[in-house]
Formats: structure tokens, C-alpha cells, sequence
């Protein structure tokens, strides 16, 4: 848990709440922080004891600092951890989703939930990621890629390249890291001028930023748990979009489950997330997004795949799983049994 991206605090959060769900069943759980190691007891009760996920994400300077220190951690917890039956991964964002965590523990021959290094590094790009949707049948909006010339007001690459977007896309059109979650560095861009800032913003929190076609409509979220798409659940933000403070503040958005839609609707959502996670190789679980656009037929545009989403008292998965019946400790246990069985290691 932990680790150096920007969704520091939300993954604590969600490791936290793991590991005592974890601990119900019986499980002899210790907690990780990647940036400082292992937690105590005591640390445990220190990070509860206030909101663990603060209004905005960790300052970039803080995260630098932190990442410097995570490799000598890592490198004084990796022998401890030979020991585990299972690792349970509850990094988001950053070197904890992006592969970067799972090629190691593959490389020390050690087991870990969720999906393997290359497909997680295929779903933390948002570019490859969309390429891979087209290529297997599943509708994603249109997009360009930026380059960091392209946030130059007074750069002609950057004012050409601007002009082309905005012809290309129209507007709104939204501007986010290409690999990055929680919408960190996101903006709605609804007026030309403000492109230029808002790609320069989301270079603070990436080195590739993605311009998309803005889809009016409705945010559906569908999880996958091994072989079977969870419920369809709708997300109804205070905001304009489902952003950081919305994901992560309790009150600030609505999420129903069941999604109010058609059963023919719920199928074929249900069918193209499981198109979606086989597209980019996703094990074990995953959340995959969606727009269902207001134009008549309601289609449905696939947004992203998260291969460790939030485990938060928010978060949409275990929602989704109290919806099918299942309790959180069950659900956590089931991450874990569905990782061993794929091992053969399931008892």
C-alpha cells in the first residue's frame, strides 16, 4: 500500500481497510507501505485515527521525495515477503499499478493479486489502452496524443497543434496525464484559450498527455472478478465530472447499484468490459469505465481499465460486490483465492 503516485493517500486508505477485512477471516495480514515499510500496529492506528485520504492529492515535491526512498525499502522488505502465501496489491497509480511492482515480485518468484507486469502496464496507458479497445470491438472516444511543445503559448507547434485538436475533437474536450488515475491532473476544457493550461497542467503529473473527445452522457462502472462482471453501477457526481474530490469525499457523489438501465443494456455493458479485460491480458480483477453518450441508443465508450481500484469506504468495487451479496472480507478473500488458484496454489 502507500507507494509514491499521486494516489498516495487513497491507497493507504484502501490498504488499511484490506488488511482488517483480511484479518476477520482469519488471515495473518502485515501492512507494506512501499515509500517507509512495514507498519506497525500502532503506525496502523496513527493513519486511522484521521482522514486518511486528504482533499487533494500529495504534492508533487513531497512524492519525489518519497520515491527516492522507496527503492532502498523495497530492496529491505523483499526477502520478508518470500515468505507470504499471497501479496495483496493495494498501490494505485505510479511504479504500484504500472507494472513496475509486479515484474519484481515475478522476478523474486513471488505470488501477488491482480493482473501481471505486462498488462498492467498496458491498462496504466491510456493511449495503448484505447488502441487495444479499437483492435477488439470495444467504442472508446476520440483522442490525440499532446507533446510538451503543445502547452507552449507561444510555441507555433504548440498553437498548431492546439487549433488541430480542437478541429479534430471539438469542444468540451478533456486533457489528462496519459498514465495517471483518481483524474489527477484532469481538466474539462470548454474554451480554446484554455487548452495551452490545462495540457501544461497535466504535464506536472505525467511526461504524455491525452486529449479526448468530451462524451456527454452517464458514468457506468462495471467490475470484473475472475470470469464474472460484477453489477453495472452509475456514478452521479456534485461536480461536472467524477474528479478526485468527488471519488473520495463522502457526499459528494451518488452511485447506485444496480445502474438504473435496461437489462439489454446492463448485458451489453457486462459483455464489453469482459471484451475490455481480455483485450489487455487483465487477471484476477479489475474496474472498467464507461460513458453511456445521451445520443439516441445510448452507446456505450469505454474509458479506461483500473487493475487495482480503490478499496476505499467509497470505492465502486466493493459496492459492486455488496450488490451481487458479497461482504467486503469476502470479497478481499476472494482476491486473494482467485490470484492463488490462477498459481495452483488454491485450497
Amino acid at each position: 500500500m502507500g507507494g509514491t503516485s499521486a494516489e498516495r493517500d487513497v491507497s493507504l486508505a484502501s490498504g488499511l481497510r484490506v488488511t482488517e477485512a483480511l484479518r476477520t477471516r482469519g488471515n495473518d495480514v502485515t501492512a507494506i507501505d512501499t515509500a517507509r515499510g512495514p507498519l506497525s500496529r500502532e503506525d496502523e492506528r496513527a493513519l486511522l485515527a484521521r482522514p486518511v485520504v486528504q482533499p487533494t492529492p500529495p504534492s508533487q515535491s513531497e512524492l519525489q521525495r518519497m520515491a527516492r526512498e522507496a527503492l532502498p525499502q523495497m530492496q529491505r522488505v523483499l526477502p520478508s515477503l518470500r515468505e507470504a502465501d499471497m501479496v495483496f496489491l493495494g498501490l494505485h497509480g505510479g511504479a504500484g499499478e504500472d507494472g513496475t511492482i509486479q515484474a519484481l515480485l515475478d522476478l523474486a518468484g513471488i505470488p501477488y493479486t491482480g493482473s501481471g507486469h505486462l498488462a498492467s502496464a498496458l491498462a496504466m496507458d491510456k493511449d495503448l489502452s484505447k488502441h487495444l479497445f479499437v483492435r477488439n470491438d470495444v467504442r472508446t472516444a476520440e483522442w490525440v496524443m499532446a507533446t510538451p511543445e503543445s502547452a507552449e503559448e507561444k510555441h507555433t507547434t504548440g498553437k498548431r497543434f492546439r487549433k488541430d485538436a480542437i478541429e479534430t475533437l471539438g469542444l468540451p474536450i478533456i486533457v489528462k496525464p496519459s498514465k495517471q488515475g483518481s483524474t489527477v491532473g484532469l481538466s474539462v476544457v470548454k474554451k480554446a484559450k484554455d487548452l495551452g493550461p490545462a495540457i501544461a497542467e497535466a504535464f506536472q503529473f505525467d511526461d504524455e498527455v491525452m486529449i479526448e473527445r468530451f462524451i456527454a452522457g452517464r458514468e457506468l462502472t462495471v467490475g470484473i472478478l475472475g470470469d464474472e462482471a460484477l453489477p453495472v453501477g452509475e456514478i452521479i457526481p456534485k461536480h461536472e465530472i467524477y474528479d478526485y474530490e468527488c471519488k473520495y469525499q463522502a457526499g459528494m457523489a451518488v452511485e447506485e447499484f444496480p445502474a438504473k438501465i435496461s437489462a439489454t443494456q446492463t448485458s451489453n455493458v457486462q459483455e464489453l468490459a469482459r471484451r475490455a479485460f481480455r483485450a489487455l491480458k487483465l487477471r484476477g480483477y479489475a474496474r472498467i469505465d464507461f460513458r453511456m453518450s445521451t445520443e439516441r441508443g445510448g452507446k456505450f465508450y469505454c474509458l479506461e481499465a483500473n487493475t487495482l481500484p480503490g478499496m476505499t469506504q467509497t470505492s465502486l468495487i466493493p459496492q459492486a460486490a455488496a450488490a451481487a451479496g458479497m461482504t467486503f472480507p469476502e470479497l478481499c478473500e476472494r482476491i486473494v483465492r482467485i490470484a492463488l488458484d490462477a498459481r495452483g496454489k488454491g485450497g
